[in-house]
């Protein structure tokens, strides 16, 4: 087959709703997406069904890189393997005492269930100190027989879990060893190799994660390279990681833990990167989808990293992730007025199934969409997902509104209606200002960037309620997600625990970590058979000062090209402390915590130009929609959104339609569309 033939890159990202395609064919420099429905429990078959649009046949596409929230859907859903964990005799409970925290704060309510039921985490004798000294060889007859009393107990993954193997791994890898020799599939997680870091409770909680997640990702992620296989596709099937990077198929089987927030990172990787084309390297985004409102932070053109997130209470996963805070404030919303009398909304989501009341599809709640197909922003008889929905029954969202919101809090349904907007879009707001007030930055100096199917619709809605110059709408907001598949580096980040002070740190060691990270990552991006344009590598340290209980990541700059000594590590630390704190403390002692490292390797880019509109385009209304805003119905000019062309500017009230999403124009606001086929929305 000649290379033209095999000139496709596809993004996948596969959401609640809709399976989304963005697909690149790199001969020509043309990009087109594509979006099918998702079949709920059988996510492949709706990735299937997208690849078949793609083309002819899958042997024409090179590679195909996948936003997966199995993972994730499995934890929240806690519909994971059967595990078993083999622990130190005596912190079989780590994973239940968590860190003495609670799911709420105040009173005696809340539960925790542990992934790992008591029964199945198993005690073995061995003991290694903090210090990394044997105190006590590990007994492998024990560990032997504690992993066949598993296997007859029913547990299809297992992890093994020492404690401060970060100091010495000796022990655990013996049993490691011992246990996969007997375990009858791969399905053996090693803690200190899926996390050597210091912390007992996040390393136990990672690693039990990651073995409970195997069998599930594993077989999902197998059976789709089959699929793909049996019809012809010859490329490379990568993954995105939860740090906005990719990996191999093989290193998401091995490590899916890495994929909890794939999907969502995968959208603020591709937003970061539109932001900075259009000359906005300061953003924060907003995906709206139908049952959550994810947002991010991306300053000076990097997203955000956090070194770990909880998916749920006490379900911690400690591995570097893009910074996303989540909210229940998506389309599908629920909007119900509590005992109080308070109107709320969120975070119960009626879905895709049964979906809004407008659907009918048996759910008679009102949500969030119904509330702005009443008001006029979605018109019933075009409804979102390019045809994928039959039409929409506007009077099913009026009856549900007019029941659960209007009569009980004695107001007109479209004043309910709105009502129940103001209260989504103060929830998404508050989750804005969590994201860059909260963490120090002015929103004011930010573009806001909505993406998913909702977000376009309350642009202007988010940039009054916190003050945003600019918005910018993404030319495929709907397919943002898997847009960002296409753009994402391969990257891989590895963690070694040094806990030393500045003062005593063998600066020669820490070196030969570092090559040994390197190495080990490198292998990682060899074994991909993926092309790059470069290998970047970030070599990081957490530090703090003695006494200190939280660290604070130290970039060192440049250290691949300049020798690292310890008035370097020093100057970077009090400059990334007073950089945090506005002062550095004199006199107190620095200790090293953590190495942290990262390999990126820079895949070949596109000129995000491909997606501009071509050719005259028009700005020819298609004709009127009466929307209700602010207590009044307005005669807004709608537009085929696809069809501006470079440089168009739309006045306020408009409706811009396409096939992924609708945009709202308020009054007094204005939309131009700039070089890259964005809309840019500012105050008129």
């Amino acid at each position: 087959m000649s290379t033209t033939s095999k000139s496709l890159v596809v993004g996948v990202d596969v959401g609640g709703t809709f399976t989304d395609l963005f697909v690149l064919d790199e001969a020509n420099g043309s990009a087109r997406i594509v979006k099918v429905p998702s079949t709920r429990g059988e996510e492949a078959r709706g990735f299937m069904n997208g690849v078949a649009r793609v083309a002819d046949s899958a042997a024409a596409i090179a590679t195909i890189v996948h936003g997966t929230t199995v993972g994730t859907n499995a934890l929240l859903e806690r519909k994971v393997a059967r595990t078993g964990i083999i622990t130190t005799r005596g912190f079989r409970d780590v994973l239940e005492m968590r860190r003495r925290d609670r799911p709420e704060t105040w009173g005696l309510r809340g539960s925790f269930v542990p992934v790992v039921p008591r029964d199945l985490r198993r005690e073995v004798d061995e003991r290694v100190l903090a210090d990394g000294t044997l105190h006590t060889p590990v007994d492998l007859e024990q560990v032997r027989a504690e992993a066949r009393s598993l296997l007859e107990a029913g547990c299809e993954a297992v992890c093994v879990f020492f404690i401060n193997t970060y100091a010495n791994p000796e022990n655990e890898r013996l049993a490691v060893a011992a246990v996969r020799e007997l375990w009858p599939n791969p399905h053996v997680t090693s803690a200190s190799e899926v996390l050597p870091e210091i912390r007992e409770f996040e390393r136990c909680s990672t690693a039990t994660l990651n073995a409970a997640l195997q069998p599930v990702v594993g077989s999902y992620l197998g059976r789709l390279e089959a699929d793909l296989r049996a019809q012809g596709f010859a490329g490379e099937l990568l993954v995105v990681q939860s740090n906005g990077g990719v990996m191999s198929r093989q290193t998401a089987s091995d490590l899916p833990v890495r994929t909890a927030l794939s999907g969502p990172a995968a959208g603020v990787i591709a937003c970061a990167a539109i932001a900075r084309a259009a000359g906005f390297p300061n953003a924060i985004t907003g995906d709206m989808g139908g049952t959550s409102f994810d947002v991010s932070l991306v300053a000076n053109g990097e997203a955000a990293l956090a070194a770990q997130t909880a998916i749920e209470f006490g379900m911690v996963i400690r591995s570097p992730m893009i910074q996303i805070e989540t909210i229940g404030a998506g389309g599908g919303s629920i909007a119900s007025v509590d005992a109080s009398g308070m109107l709320q909304v969120g975070p119960e989501s009626a879905g895709s199934v049964p979906g809004p009341a407008c659907y009918g599809r048996g759910n008679m709640r009102p949500t969030v969409t119904d509330a702005n197909v009443l008001l006029g922003r979605i018109a019933a008889d075009r409804p979102l997902g390019g045809g994928l929905l039959a039409a929409l029954d506007a009077e099913k969202s009026r009856q549900a509104i007019e029941e659960h919101v209007a009569r009980p809090l004695g107001l007109d349904v479209h004043a309910a209606a709105e009502a129940i907007l103001t209260v989504a879009n103060a929830r998404m707001a508050g989750a804005i200002r969590l994201v860059s007030i909260e963490r120090g930055h002015d929103p004011r100096r930010f573009a806001y960037m909505p993406f998913g199917g909702g977000g376009a619709l309350h642009v202007c809605a988010m940039m009054r309620e916190v003050g945003v110059a600019t918005g910018i709408v993404p030319r495929y907001p709907g397919v943002t997600s898997a847009l960002g598949c296409v753009i994402a580096d391969m990257r891989h980040d590895a963690v070694q625990t040094l806990n030393r002070p500045l003062a005593e740190l063998d600066v020669a060691d820490l070196q030969r970590r570092i090559d040994e990270l390197s190495a080990a990552c490198q292998q990682r991006l060899d074994s991909s058979g993926v092309r790059f344009d470069e290998v970047r590598e970030v070599i990081a340290l957490d530090m703090l000062y003695a006494g200190q209980t939280h660290t604070l990541p130290v970039v060192l700059a440049d250290a691949g090209r300049t020798p690292i000594t310890g008035p370097s590590i020093r100057a970077a630390f009090e400059a990334a402390y007073t950089a945090a704190f506005g002062r550095v403390l004199d006199g107190i002692p620095i200790r090293v915590m953590n190495l942290r490292y990262a390999r990126i390797g820079v895949r070949p880019k596109f000129d995000l130009k491909v997606l501009a509109p071509q050719g005259q385009g028009s700005t020819t209304p298609l004709g009127t929609q009466r929307v209700f805003h602010h207590g009044q119905w307005h005669e807004a000019a709608r537009h085929a959104r696809l069809e501006l062309p470079v440089a168009a500017r739309i006045e306020g009230p408009a409706i811009l339609e396409q096939a992924d999403t609708t945009v709202w124009l308020e009054p007094g606001f204005h939309a131009e569309v700039d070089a890259h086929g964005n809309l840019l929305v500012r105050l008129s």
